[in-house]
């Protein structure tokens, strides 16, 4: 396991989260290669509910976003993760498995009802995310979209993550979850 710490983000760090996510994403098939600019947009309209970060040596090896959403149009209390990044010679090392641990306690214990990520049930089932057929992500396949409720069952309906994703990755053009 990498010896890491994770911590919240601060501003100083922006730049070396760029640079992990922009190199985390780099040769994924699914990318568009933009996905640093989602961080941007969120930090931008202060819609960063939780953001760590994974630190070794001094460095940014790692980080984790999670910012508010709606279903069917109406505020929830539940979050959106994404995204989660670790630069590529760290990966596979447990980073990524730390940061989504310390995001949904941190979640959890702000009183969340829950969480919900466009990403591979393989990884993130062993967080208690599983595929939920009440909760659905327009435009993707629902094998790829996940919830995990705190408090009660999840809410049902069609998610819609913040604004800053829609321009920038969650278009059906741009992202092939293997359908």
């Amino acid at each position: 396991m990498l010896d890491v710490i994770i911590r919240p983000e601060e501003c100083a760090d922006a730049p070396a989260i760029c640079v992990v996510i922009v190199a985390a994403f780099e040769n994924q098939p699914y990318s568009n290669h933009r996905e640093h600019h989602i961080v941007d947009k969120l930090r931008e309209n202060t819609a960063l509910t939780v953001s760590l970060v994974a630190v070794r040596d001094a460095a940014v090896v790692g980080h984790i976003a999670f910012s508010p959403g709606t279903i069917d149009g109406k505020l929830y209390t539940g979050y959106g993760l994404g995204l989660l990044s670790v630069a590529p010679i760290h990966q596979r090392k447990g980073a990524g498995i730390r940061l989504v641990q310390a995001g949904l306690k941190l979640l959890e214990a702000g009183g969340a009802n829950g969480c919900v990520v466009l990403g591979e049930a393989d990884f993130y089932s062993r967080f208690g995310f599983v595929v939920r057929a009440a909760v659905s992500l327009h435009g993707f396949p629902a094998e790829y979209f996940l919830a995990l409720p705190f408090l009660s069952d999840y809410p049902r309906g069609n998610v819609a993550y913040h604004d800053a994703f829609h321009n920038v990755v969650l278009a059906r053009n741009h992202i092939n979850l293997g359908s």
